[in-house]
C-alpha cells in the first residue's frame, strides 16, 4: 500500500479521499436515472492574447436518489468508473433551483 500522513483521529482511507478532485457545478441534464449532466465553468487566460474565456466542460455524474433537478448547484468528486463516460459522483446539493 502507499504510505499516506494521516491527520490525529482521520483514517487512511479518508486521507486518501482528500487527493480526490472536487468541483462545483451546476446541473444542466437530468433526465438519465441516477445519472445528472454538470457543467463546470472556469475562466482561462489565452497563453499568447491574455483575453480571459469561459472555459466549460461537461461531466455526467452518478446520482444515486435521483435528488438533483436542472438548475441545481453540486459538488461533485471525483470516483472509480461507475459506466463508459461516468467518473464523477454527487456529493451533495448545495443549493435547489428557483
Amino acid at each position: 500500500m502507499t504510505d499516506v500522513q494521516t491527520k490525529p483521529g482521520e483514517t487512511a482511507e479518508q486521507a486518501q479521499r482528500a487527493f480526490r478532485k472536487v468541483r462545483l457545478c451546476r446541473v444542466i441534464s437530468d433526465k438519465m436515472e441516477k445519472t445528472v449532466v454538470v457543467e463546470f465553468q472556469d475562466l482561462k487566460s489565452h497563453p499568447l492574447y491574455k483575453k480571459v474565456l469561459k472555459h466549460r466542460v461537461r461531466f455526467k455524474a452518478h446520482d444515486e436518489s435521483n435528488a438533483c433537478k436542472v438548475g441545481d448547484l453540486v459538488r461533485i468528486m471525483e470516483t472509480r468508473p461507475i459506466s463508459k463516460e461516468k467518473r464523477w459522483r454527487v456529493v451533495e446539493i448545495v443549493e435547489k433551483a428557483r
